[in-house]
């Protein structure tokens, strides 16, 4: 039985949206005379995700502290669910001075941190199928992961600096502070520092290649989808 004219309007329209959501698909012939073109944004996109699969299991950020009681330092390592290290000594430290701890901050972005990577990992392999400019929404948040780690690094530093219990026997000794994420500080007799560790340049790596896979996508799609458009897809 033939579609009336409003079930094949309504059909067409369907078809339309799904066009546009995902793009074109790229003929044969097309997809053999340049395949490095289309093959570019499919590399940037897999070597991101795999930059930041791996960089979970790596530490994003360390600090370093000596001070003359410590003469081999104190080290902590931050990775996206967990910080190792001197904690034990740190968290006696933190009883004097007054500062929270260290195994309190960031509970919540430690519990979803891992899967929170995997998904971002997920959706840029997901956008190797979309063909239109729709593709940013699925690659947009591992662009901006490790930087949403470093302004949250940047918040429980300073809230931590900030937050001294003043029952503590030294936190009026030391005062507020705010430990920068990344160069040396002073705080009281402790010399401090503070650097981006291999999981952390990882994931600006994959932010990196993100960028790169988006501009070969747009690249290698925009003129399919503008032809599309332009005969009515």
């Amino acid at each position: 039985m033939a579609m009336s004219d409003g079930t094949a309007r309504r059909h067409t329209m369907r078809v339309g949206l799904r066009d546009r959501l995902l793009g074109p698909r790229v003929p044969a012939p097309e997809a053999l005379a340049h395949r490095r073109r289309y093959a570019r944004p499919v590399w940037c996109f897999t070597g991101a995700a795999f930059l930041l699969v791996v960089s979970i299991f790596l530490p994003y950020w360390r600090m370093d502290l000596h001070a003359p009681q410590y003469p081999q330092g104190l080290h902590v390592r931050a990775y996206v669910n967990r910080m190792v290290g001197d904690l034990h000594e740190l968290e006696g430290l933190n009883r004097y001075v007054g500062l929270p701890s260290l195994t309190a901050a960031a509970s919540f972005e430690r519990s979803v941190s891992v899967a929170a990577a995997l998904v971002l990992a997920g959706l840029l392999l997901a956008g190797l199928l979309i063909h239109s400019r729709w593709v940013v929404v699925l690659a947009l948040p591992a662009l901006l992961f490790p930087f949403g780690f470093l302004a949250d690094l940047q918040y429980w530093l300073w809230k931590y600096g900030h937050g001294l219990d003043p029952k503590a026997p030294l936190s009026h000794a030391v005062g507020s502070f705010t430990q920068p994420m990344i160069g040396v500080a002073k705080v009281a007799q402790f010399h401090t520092l503070a650097l981006p560790d291999v999981g952390l340049l990882l994931a600006l790596g994959a932010s990196g290649l993100t960028a790169l896979g988006l501009w070969y996508h747009r690249r290698a799609f925009k003129p399919l989808y503008d032809a599309m458009v332009a005969q009515g897809g």
